[in-house]
Parts: structure tokens; C-alpha cells; sequence
């Protein structure tokens, strides 16, 4: 067997082939389609993975404000957040979110999982989540994919 024709590909910046795709999120359901976004955003769809390297597409979500949750959570689950103050703990649930800033529901969904450092960090600059059907990326010919 000859083992020196099995090489490790291991990307880096210079080599990482990005892509951009579209995802419509109408009527798809919260978890499912952030856990493939976060997916795409990391690279692990691809076969050239290297996971400490940002070797993902750039993902535009259209049409955030129609997502769906599923059960009782558009009124039991609570995002909470900290100001920084004493007694500053706020809490919202996706209703409010989705009247106010739809597009942060999905940001919040696939920031979470994504990694907690400094990659992660990088990773989600990668997401660009809009309300409605229109969106500022059409140069770079994006690519409409249905999870």
C-alpha cells in the first residue's frame, strides 16, 4: 500500500474557495434551518474542511420575518440579555423580536451555534439576514439553495 499518495489537505485563506448562496427562510422552521446555515458558515459541507480556518460561504437569509417556531415557544422561549447595570437583566420573547427586529431571531439561532472564540467571531460576519425578499448583494451572483 502506498501511503505517500494519501495526503491531508489542509486549507488555509489563500486556498478556501467562498461562495455566496441565498437561503429563503419562508415558512421554514427556526432550528432546523439555522443548524444549516451554521453548517454552510463553517465549511463543514465541504470536503476541504479545516476547522480553524474560516473556510465557509457567505450566506444571505431573505424573507427572516416569515420563519416559523414551532409549539409554544413564540410565547414560552425568552432571550435574555444583561446591560451591564445592576438589575439590568432584560428578557423578550420571539414575538416582540420578530415585530421589532426579525432578522436578529435567525442572527441569535445560528450565533449560537457557531464556536465561542475568535473564529466564531469571523465566521458570523459571514451572515447577512434581511427581513423581506430584497437584498444589497446582487453583485456578487448569489446562489439560491433550499435546505
Amino acid at each position: 500500500m502506498n501511503t505517500l499518495s494519501y495526503k491531508t489537505v489542509s486549507a488555509n485563506k489563500n486556498t478556501v474557495n467562498k461562495e455566496w448562496i441565498v437561503v429563503d427562510a419562508e415558512g421554514e422552521i427556526l432550528g432546523r434551518l439555522a443548524s444549516e446555515i451554521a453548517k454552510v458558515i463553517r465549511g463543514k459541507h465541504k470536503p476541504t474542511f479545516t476547522p480553524h480556518v474560516d473556510c465557509g460561504d457567505n450566506v444571505i437569509v431573505i424573507n427572516a420575518d416569515k420563519v416559523k417556531l414551532t409549539g409554544n415557544k413564540l410565547g414560552d422561549k425568552t432571550y435574555v440579555r444583561y446591560t451591564g447595570y445592576p438589575g439590568g437583566q432584560r428578557f423578550v420573547s420571539p414575538k416582540e423580536l420578530l415585530a421589532k427586529h426579525p432578522e436578529r431571531i435567525i442572527e441569535k439561532a445560528v450565533r449560537g451555534m457557531l464556536p465561542k472564540n475568535r473564529l466564531g467571531r469571523q465566521l458570523f460576519k459571514n451572515l447577512f439576514v434581511y427581513a423581506g425578499t430584497e437584498h444589497k448583494h446582487e453583485a456578487q451572483n448569489p446562489k439560491p439553495v433550499k435546505f
